[in-house]
């Protein structure tokens, strides 16, 4: 067995796993309070990979120097994003609240097909270069040849990412207010939680991890178009699923069991397959375990 292989395949599906994963936690957290599938989600993320290029070309013209670049980047997609996240739930989400399910869901995605139109529109529909932002370090010359510094870049700022998203959610008041309105949100209303703002609330968090992604992969692959955020939403909902849809952990847990089962599918059966092995999955999952890995099945009240 060639372990150089193996080992190249698994750090490359965990970097795939830490993108699918930080867009899958934008789908669970909006699932979990409001119990709706944010299809425009993806598009969220195609919009912070472009607020990036955009942010990246303007302060390469200045000359700053490459991880400068990438932060100030990655801060203008996140608040970019975070406005346009808050933005589609007040216009195509909040005035349906209350309505028949279906509504809402056909809202999300008009609004997904809207924003590729608008990119298209605004910017380009071709496939345009981005820069590398991440210098090669040093200490990664050894692994270079199978996990570059955008690899790390990528897998470490997921991880604190999510660090800190799982402290933000059960420590502070905010994200006791977040989880009290999952549970039961009339219940949270009667205690004096305003619901309207946890729900603004975790449209922001969701779609500043979409960005945050965004950006990282569109310098780790070199490219960015309209339609990159179709494929990648659909992945990060079936991570979503397959953890467990609701549940912040079982869209960690999701999202690296896809990127890595995709990683060793493709490298030791075919790449040709490698969107239908993860949908594969999401059948799989939702025939024999439909509640996810980390998910709770429902309980019938009697």
């Amino acid at each position: 067995m060639d372990w150089t292989y193996f080992w190249e395949l698994f750090l490359g599906g965990l970097t795939r796993g830490s993108i699918y994963a930080l867009i899958a936690i934008g789908y669970t957290m909006v699932y979990g309070i409001i119990e709706l599938i944010n299809f425009a989600h993806g598009e969220i993320y195609m919009i912070g990979a472009f607020t990036g290029l955009i942010t990246a070309g303007v302060l390469g013209i200045y000359g700053f120097p490459l991880l400068a670049i990438l932060a100030i980047a990655v801060v203008v997609a996140i608040i970019y994003s975070a406005a346009y996240g808050l933005t589609i739930e007040k216009i195509a989400y909040k005035p349906l609240r209350g309505s028949m399910r279906l509504a809402p869901l056909i809202s999300a995605i008009g609004m997904s097909l809207f924003l590729q139109n608008y990119v298209i529109l605004a910017q380009t529909s071709d496939f345009l270069p981005f820069p590398a932002l991440v210098p090669d370090f040093d200490f990664m010359e050894p692994i270079a040849h199978i996990f570059a510094s955008s690899d790390l870049m990528i897998v470490v700022a997921s991880a604190l990412s999510m660090a800190g998203l799982t402290l933000f959610i059960r420590y502070t008041k905010m994200g006791k207010a977040m989880r009290a309105t999952a549970q039961n949100r009339k219940m949270a209303m009667l205690l004096g939680i305003d619901a309207d703002r946890i729900i603004s609330i975790t449209f922001i968090l969701g779609s500043s991890l979409a960005a945050l992604g965004g950006v990282l992969i569109a310098s780790h692959v070199g490219q960015v178009s309209f339609n990159v955020g179709f494929i990648a939403g659909i992945k990060a909902f079936t991570a979503a699923v397959l953890g467990g849809i609701g549940s912040i952990p079982g869209a960690m847990a999701g999202g690296l069991f896809l990127g890595l089962s995709e990683s060793y599918a493709t490298g030791y059966i075919s790449s040709d397959y490698e969107d239908v092995f993860a949908f594969l999955l999401l059948v799989l999952f939702l025939i024999f375990r439909p509640s996810g890995i980390m998910g709770k099945a429902p309980v019938e009240k009697v």
